[in-house]
């Protein structure tokens, strides 16, 4: 009789007097401690169907059958499989996010800290339906003093700058943007991003070798996961946790408005630019009005802010996200360009 069935009414794996004669495997659950076992044997397996669901991986397992047992070839068949499971976009975000978090607390048993990392999952925020910010990490288990860490294993995300934030061209995930929701969804005192070496955009690597701070916004972090190397991450959180704890309000928050002052600036050199188009044809009259009508609302929409930011003396974390994002302007310009567009029918 078999000892494996399938409830086909359940979806389910029914396995009977299930044991497992193999050193490696024994080896492993004997290290750990028995409230984890059950958990880990369930990951165990679904790593293992993963694994064996991919030709490359299985054409490997097939051709070292009679050679596995020996040290060597697990540890290859290991990271083989670890390799391959990362890459696969659709489980590689997740993985990331287990690992970060289990070395995570592993680091603060080594440190003797009492903060903990937790998994938010598919928990949403103070944001509504927004998920960003997957780990938060409590400084000495306090849920009121929090440091949110947002994973992006992702070539396509920018660093995204408010000097290049360009805010009518379509919505996208930056590293600011990311930092800045993070620290907004979850009530964070500080925020950190986390990039793999592997799948990191060359313009955020360039910038940030190894760990960098954005003033104001937050820390990257650059690990290798695929060498086990997150010293890069333990230097950011332990930066990220000192300026938490140290943290002091001021009157005045001078970091914040050098941002605004920033993109004040970055708005008046767009005005400026608009006198190299005065003897255009019909068409770059719509362009030079668009840029006008561009510029107006921003420096509005900028002003409006730095009145909220000089009479508060700072801006709530949802305020910078919404300063950062510009969304107001941006639906209020569609109206304008709708009707500049027209001009000449």
């Amino acid at each position: 009789m078999t000892k494996i069935k399938l409830n086909q009414k359940l979806n389910r794996v029914e396995v009977k007097d299930f044991e497992v004669d193999n050193a490696i495997v024994f080896n492993y659950f004997d290290n750990l401690p028995v409230s984890e076992r059950e958990e880990n044997l369930f990951k165990a397996l679904y790593i293992g169907v993963l694994a064996l669901m991919e030709d490359r991986l299985s054409a490997f397992l097939s051709k070292t059958t009679n050679e596995l047992g020996t040290e060597l070839e697990s540890l290859k068949m290991i990271f083989e499989m670890k390799k391959e499971l990362f890459y696969k976009t659709t489980i590689k975000g997740s993985l990331a996010e287990d690992d970060i978090a289990e070395f995570l607390n592993e680091y603060f048993k080594e440190k003797r800290i009492k903060d903990i990392a937790l998994l938010t999952g598919n928990e949403a925020g103070n944001l509504q339906r927004n998920k960003t910010g997957d780990i938060i990490c409590r400084i000495n288990g306090d849920s009121d003093l929090k440091i949110s860490i947002e994973c992006k294993f992702d070539k396509s995300i920018k660093l995204g700058d408010i000097d290049s934030k360009d805010v009518f061209t379509r919505k996208y995930d930056t590293a600011w943007s990311q930092l800045i929701e993070s620290d907004a969804n979850r009530a964070s005192k500080v925020s950190i991003i986390v990039f793999d070496i592997s799948l990191v955009d060359n313009s955020i690597l360039k910038i940030f070798e190894n760990v960098g701070f954005i003033q104001s916004i937050g820390f990257v972090a650059i690990i290798d996961s695929q060498k086990g190397d997150y010293s890069n991450l333990a230097i950011a959180y332990m930066l990220a946790r000192d300026i938490a704890m140290n943290a002091k309000d001021v009157e005045l928050d001078k970091d914040v408005l050098a941002i605004i002052v920033n993109r004040i600036i970055k708005d008046i050199n767009q005005i400026t630019s608009i006198k190299r188009m005065v003897e255009g044809n019909i068409e770059n009259n719509k362009s030079i009005l668009k840029q006008l009508e561009k510029s107006i609302l921003l420096m509005n929409f900028n002003q409006e802010y730095l009145s909220k930011f000089l009479e508060d003396g700072t801006l709530t974390k949802k305020d910078l996200l919404d300063f950062y994002m510009g969304e107001d302007v941006k639906d209020k310009y569609k109206l304008i360009e709708k009707e500049i567009n027209g001009l000449s029918d």
